[in-house]
């Protein structure tokens, strides 16, 4: 299949897939006569490995990683367990910090509820002040 119909299936651009081989995550496809790209199921499947990894918000890294445990399919899968648990530690800290943040911000619009002229607008004065 050409690269249109690579990204098309896979539910992202062409410059996607190009990206993904730069990175090495997706292996060069075999050329055809005219030198077009001719992928086979097979980065297909790996497109949508990577697609459905990216999903989850992991880093090219990871996804690095997990793929080449895909390759080989006889590795104990520990490796795995203890990526993804960084992973949630990862994602439970960034929740952690857009939750304080959100807290921030609402203090901030607490401090306006008119629709006065900005010259007088709390919100404006405290992000003036900071």
């Amino acid at each position: 299949m050409k690269i249109g119909e690579l990204a098309t299936r896979a539910g992202c651009l062409v410059e996607t897939v190009r990206f993904y081989e730069r990175e090495g995550l997706l292996p060069p496809p075999d050329r055809t006569e005219n030198n077009y790209r001719n992928y086979r199921q097979e980065h297909a499947d790996r497109l949508g490995f990577i697609r459905h990894c990216r999903s989850l918000d992991m880093a090219l890294g990871e996804i690095r990683t997990l793929l080449d445990l895909r390759d080989r399919p006889d590795q104990d899968c520990g490796t795995v367990n203890a990526l993804l648990d960084r992973h949630i530690a990862s994602v439970s800290q960034r929740i952690a910090s857009l939750t304080a943040l959100q807290g921030q911000l609402q203090h901030l619009r607490s401090q306006c509820s008119s629709t006065d002229a900005t010259r007088s607008c709390a919100i404006m004065a405290a992000l003036d002040a900071a």
